[in-house]
Parts: structure tokens; C-alpha cells; sequence
């Protein structure tokens, strides 16, 4: 049963162009709503005249609150019309983020950004919404199209939101953010056709369901941990970095912002661990993806001992290594947990992110915290000592294949 509309006709080749833009920047658009507080740390705790930890919990709630949407939310697509979930999700999304730009205290703030992280996972619908429109020809294609799309709002998301924190102030970037939401919420709404829902079974028995599947698969739990831990190295970096670059080099939010440009140049390069995975197999991409993430960040262990020009060179190179090996490793993990039951793949896909988000948000609370405390080289330690478990996951399989 097609999970498009039979009144809906489609081009028999490929998407047109336009649509298949425009699912690319909704689900670039979405994604990068969590990922805009980061830079503007150390702005917003200056105003609210809060200290490090607290002001980490900005993003550990957002990265929480998606963690959390994934989960209890993306399953709600094999059950319901995906065009109206993706319309109201992004109503919900422009709600929450104008609450960001209105916060008039800590606390509120925080409450907004776990909402805003909750109906951010609206990405987690966009995509899959893609891989139905697109005929089987063409399907890879097109939603290798809308993940590039995803991955460069993660990536640009910090150098614009560093840029206008500087010289417009933090609450316009909330401002802005819920705008651009609400203009592609309501172009996807136009553009996408209604989608039959591919099964009748009960909201809890899907749940359910996701029980079962992470207790019968073992690639799957592997696969979910290593990148999880992953993941908290990622955040651990990200959440801490603009508060490090303010307090050691003066850095205003928008030159920390602007180093999202060095993880761009690393992940953008990460689909061809596809191709890499094809010949030597994904579990051992995993595997060298994993090594790169560790060493890219031991590395900075060095930074003491440089001037500091070279101090930020090595950082900037640290940044390209990490952020490759982060996404390369991600490339390889879906590759395997999409091949365990093809039929149950959006569900797979909830599982394993639900584990990535909550590492994201273990690590940008975990990162706080060390950078309180034990300084940058806290952070660097924290993310060396998470990619290294990751890795010990990866090595410790038997088999190749997963």
C-alpha cells in the first residue's frame, strides 16, 4: 500500500526539484533550532548574570527535549497523516522558540528550550516523509538530498547564530529562527501531499514495539551506545566551546560561531564513508571513525604547550577530525541498523537516535560541568575518554558485519 494519497500524481523518474528543496531546508531549518543556543552562551549568562553550569543546561534540556520527541513522537508518523503532524509540529516549534526570545529569566528559558527540542523532531518526520514521496529509482538520491540538508543546518546553525547574537542580540536570533519555521512549515503544508498512515496499530503498541526491538537486536543496542557515547564528546565540545574561546582568547560569539565552518568542512566530507563502507564493510568504518573521533580530541591535550596562534590552528584541525569521524561513524551505524528489518526502519531509526540525543544532552551537561570545574583540559579529557569507549564498543564485536 503506497503511503502516498491515490489522488496525489507524482513524476514517475524523480521529485521535482523545488519539492525536494524545499524538504531539505524544513528539515534543515527544524534541526538547527537546537543547535542555536550553543554559541550564545556566554552571552546569555552575562545577561541573566548566571555561571557556567547553569547556563549549560540550555542545551543539555534542548538536546533532552529531543531526545524525548524522538522517541515518543517520530512513531506517531506510521500512524497518522505525516503533512499534518509535520504542520502542527512547526507551529509548536515557532511557539516555543519565541518563548526562547521572550524569556525573561533562566528559568523559563530553560522550560522553552526542552519544548523547543521536543517539537524540533519534526526533522525526524520531514525525512521520512521524503523516502515515501521519492519513487524507489530515485529514493536514495533524494534523501541523501534532504540529510544534506539536515546535516548543513546542524553545521551553519552556530556561525549564524553567533553572528547575530553579536550584533543583534540573542532573543532576535529567537525571533528569527521561529520566522524562518513558520515560512517553511507553511511551504511544506502547501507543497506535500497527504500520506495514508502505513499501519492502524495502537499509539502503545507502538511503543511497545520499540521494546521489542531493541531487546532483539544486538546491533542495533551496539550500535545505538557507541554512537551515544560518541555523541557525548560531540556536545561536550560544542556546548562548552564559545565559553572557552570568550574566556581564553576573547572571542566574541560570532567568531565562535564561525567555527562551525572547520566541523562543516569535516562532515561534509563523512557520505563518503558510504561508499568506503560498501568496500570494506560499515562495522569497520565504525571502528576507524571511532579512532579518529579519539585522537582528534586527545590532541588538544597539546594546547598548553603552543603559542596561541597555534593553540587555535590545532583546535580548528581537532574540529575537521572530530566532526568527520563523528558523522562517518553515523553513516556506518545507520547502514547497519537499517539493514536489520527493513519494515520497521523509521522505528530503528527513533531507537538509535533517541540513545545519540541523550548523549548529546549527557554531554553538553557533562561538558559544563568539567569546564567549571577542571578547566578546558576537563573537556578535552571528558570527550577523549567518551570516544575511546565508543571504540572499545566497536572493537569488541566479532564479527565485522556489525
Amino acid at each position: 500500500m503506497s503511503a502516498i494519497s491515490q489522488s496525489t500524481a507524482l513524476p514517475a523518474e524523480k521529485l521535482p526539484a523545488p519539492l525536494v528543496f524545499t524538504l531539505a531546508a524544513g528539515a534543515g531549518l527544524s534541526v538547527a533550532s537546537i543547535y542555536y543556543s550553543q554559541p550564545m552562551l556566554d552571552i546569555i549568562s552575562k545577561q541573566f548574570n548566571v555561571g557556567i553550569g547553569s547556563v549549560g543546561m540550555v542545551p543539555m534540556l534542548t538536546q533532552a527535549g529531543y531526545a524525548l520527541g524522538i522517541l515518543l513522537l517520530a512513531p506517531l508518523g506510521d500512524r497518522h497523516d505525516r503533512r499534518t503532524i509535520i504542520l502542527i509540529k512547526g507551529l509548536m516549534l515557532v511557539a516555543a522558540l519565541l518563548l526562547c526570545g521572550f524569556s525573561g529569566g533562566l528559568n523559563a528559558l530553560l522550560i522553552a528550550s526542552f519544548v523547543t527540542g521536543l517539537t524540533a523532531t519534526v526533522a525526524q518526520d520531514i525525512v521520512p516523509a521524503s523516502a515515501a514521496l521519492a519513487p524507489e529509482r530515485s529514493r536514495g538520491k533524494t534523501v541523501g538530498t534532504v540529510m544534506t540538508g539536515l546535516l548543513v543546518g546542524i553545521l551553519l546553525s552556530r556561525v549564524v547564530s553567533g553572528v547575530v547574537a553579536e550584533y543583534l542580540g540573542w532573543r532576535t536570533m529567537y525571533m528569527v529562527a521561529a520566522v524562518a519555521v513558520l515560512l517553511i512549515s507553511l511551504a511544506l503544508w502547501r507543497v506535500l501531499p497527504r500520506f495514508k498512515p502505513g499501519t492502524s496499530v495502537s499509539y502503545p503498541r507502538l511503543l511497545l514495539s520499540l521494546a521489542h526491538l531493541w531487546q532483539h537486536h544486538q546491533t542495533l543496542r551496539r550500535a545505538a551506545i557507541a554512537q551515544g557515547l560518541l555523541s557525548v564528546a560531540f556536545s561536550a565540545f560544542w556546548s562548552t566551546l564559545a565559553l572557552m574561546l570568550s574566556e581564553r582568547f576573547h572571542f566574541d560569539s560570532a567568531i565562535a560561531g564561525a567555527f562551525g565552518l572547520a566541523g562543516a568542512a569535516g562532515a561534509l566530507a563523512a557520505p563518503l564513508a558510504g561508499s568506503v563502507a560498501d568496500r570494506i564493510g560499515p562495522a569497520r568504518v565504525t571502528q576507524y571513525g571511532a579512532t579518529l573521533v579519539m585522537a582528534s580530541f586527545a590532541l588538544m591535550f597539546l594546547l598548553p604547550l603552543l603559542p596561541v596562534p597555534a593553540q587555535i590552528g590545532l583546535i580548528i584541525i581537532s574540529t575537521i577530525g572530530f566532526d568527520l569521524g563523528v558523522q562517518a561513524t553515523l553513516v556506518a551505524h545507520q547502514t547497519l541498523v537499517y539493514s536489520l528489518a527493513p519494515e520497521a526502519r523509521s522505528r530503528l531509526n527513533a531507537l538509535m537516535f533517541t540513545v545519540v540525543f541523550i548523549g548529546m544532552a549527557t554531554g553538553a551537561a557533562l561538558g559544563s560541568l568539567a569546564l567549571a570545574h577542571f578547566g578546558w583540559t576537563g573537556v578535552v579529557a571528558l570527550s577523549t575518554l567518551a570516544a575511546a569507549l565508543a571504540l572499545l564498543i566497536r572493537l569488541a564485536s566479532r564479527q565485522l558485519k556489525n
